[in-house]
């Protein structure tokens, strides 16, 4: 009989040693300099001196992409997911005021393909490098039989820091405070389910395909990266006094805003106070979605709110245009009665 190897059984050692050859400069790039040791360590190494915080705070947070995945298989196109596993966390970690330090990622495969595993990894760092994080460690597992051929998975852990003062928690929000949006860069990495459906399914359109008013292609539409608000969010803290924040993501508007309310208000959203990117228009008109599902499956355009203080409102936009991050006026908070919803939309009629 044959001795086995390891090889035989489909785990290719040499092909995952391949892959810390081609992701060692692209992981280093990232590094900030509280990071301890190198790539290939069983322990990531950070330093927990945090200068000029009195009492530190760790804020953690792990996601992953969803079947936005599916589309990246469909295409072939791996250079784009890792950012979007990167900003599904750290943009999750920043709503409560934090600076993200460092990032872990988990590639799960059945198949270990080392230069297209190397192209997600490269597009993990470049995420990290948006935010500000390190990338500091990682798992791949090669794990036969488990996956369809050419298929993975993603997963990604984000850690942060706040000093307990500064946490935001929703918690000073009141009436009358002005609520800003921060526009998205299309679906983000919530709602593929659904879009996949009607845009493949429904409408029965390729990748390749260009629809009329769409102004690119279904490839590229679906596959851009989840927008990372961490830099110029963090920036604006210095001279505005965010009260609230909420990451518009699984849930929509109508399940996420709420998160950061406190007891007795609720957010009054204006629909039609910002443009709607035309995917969303696409998947409404293809999908004959009503506005209360389109609200509660996808972020319409609007990526982050916040919540300040009226009298910040024209100092909040004039900081962020100045740090090139545009931003709406999307509502209000305003005092809520017994069982009224903690988000009502007025305004436009319909979205599109």
């Amino acid at each position: 009989m044959k001795k086995l190897t390891y090889s035989d059984a489909g785990v290719n050692i040499d092909e995952g040693n391949r892959l810390v050859g081609l992701i060692k400069p692209a992981v280093r790039s990232s590094y900030r300099k509280e990071v301890l040791g190198d790539i290939g360590g069983f322990g990531a190494l950070f330093s927990g001196r945090f200068k000029g915080l009195k009492d530190p705070v760790l804020v953690s947070s792990t996601d992953g992409v969803g079947t936005k995945l599916v589309v990246a298989f469909m295409a072939d196109r791996h250079d784009t997911v890792g950012v979007d596993l990167v900003a599904m966390s750290v943009n999750d970690i920043l709503v409560s005021g934090a600076e993200p330090l460092f990032f872990l990622d988990y590639f799960a495969t059945g198949k270990l393909e080392a230069a297209k595993a190397a192209q997600v990894v490269k597009g993990i760092a470049k995420g990290c490098k948006d935010a500000g994080c390190a990338l500091i460690g990682g798992e791949t597992a090669e794990m036969p039989g488990l996956y369809k051929p050419g298929e993975y998975d993603l997963a990604g852990f984000a850690v942060g820091v706040v000093d307990r003062k500064k946490i935001i928690d929703g918690s000073k929000v009141k009436p009358g405070d002005s609520i800003i949006g921060l526009p998205s860069t299309g679906l983000h990495s919530n709602g593929y389910s659904l879009a996949r459906k009607i845009v493949f399914d429904v409408m029965g359109l390729k990748l390749s395909d260009r629809p009329e008013g769409l102004g690119k292609s279904v490839e590229e539409a679906l596959i851009s990266p989840t927008k990372i608000y961490v830099k110029p969010v963090l920036a604006l803290r210095k001279e505005v006094d965010v009260l609230g924040m909420a990451h518009i993501t699984g849930g929509g508007f109508t399940d996420n805003i709420p998160r950061v309310l406190p007891k007795g208000v609720k957010a009054v959203i204006e629909k039609g106070s910002w443009p709607l990117p035309p995917i969303f228009s696409l998947l409404k008109k293809g999908g004959k979605l009503e506005d209360a599902e389109m609200l509660r499956t996808f972020n319409c355009g609007i990526g982050l709110v916040m919540v300040v203080r009226a009298k910040d409102k024209d100092k909040t936009l004039k900081k962020l245009k100045a740090l090139k991050q545009k931003a709406y006026v999307v509502g209000e908070i305003k005092s809520r009665k017994g069982s009224e919803p903690q988000v009502e939309f007025t305004g436009r009629e319909n979205l599109a």
